[in-house]
């Protein structure tokens, strides 16, 4: 029987040997929300922030960020990812960010989905920072992940 561990017989840090494991089709999906000032939505809303389309970018940020994912986080398993979507909804007090992932392989794609959200909420936080510094960042959980046999 293998040993799933992250650490080895000294203690030392590797990664989860998932080379035995059957490549599966895995989903994620994943939210997160930043809570802005009233004037700060208007100027979201009405397209008037200085650094430009803060939904926009925050998306395509967030797309980058979880194709980042493995370069980010030690020991996590860079992922052939073949769907990830990012959608940022202006909200009367701020803006819910919301990921789906999808690939085929042997291990989850969660992470993708959650750094997704968490780089696409610092780039609204980054790109509003100026005019609002009472925002905060909050709520980002897990919504559901599957994985269905090919």
């Amino acid at each position: 029987m293998s040993k799933l561990s992250h650490t080895d017989d000294k203690g030392k840090a590797n990664m989860v040997d998932v080379g035995n494991k059957p490549d599966q089709i895995r989903t994620a999906r994943a939210e997160g929300k930043i809570v802005l000032n009233p004037e700060t939505v208007k100027l979201i809303r009405d397209n008037q922030m200085k650094k430009g389309d803060v939904l926009t970018i925050a998306e395509i940020a967030g797309i980058q960020g979880g194709k980042k994912t493995s370069e980010l986080i030690p020991l996590c398993h860079p992922l052939q990812i073949t769907k990830l979507d990012v959608e940022a909804e202006l909200l009367k007090d701020g803006v819910i960010v919301k990921s789906f992932t999808k690939c085929i392989g042997k291990t989850g794609i969660e992470m993708e989905a959650l750094t997704a959200v968490n780089i696409a909420l610092l780039t609204i936080y980054d790109m509003c920072k100026a005019v609002d510094k009472e925002m905060e960042i909050g709520e980002i959980r897990l919504i559901e992940k599957n994985k269905t046999d090919l």
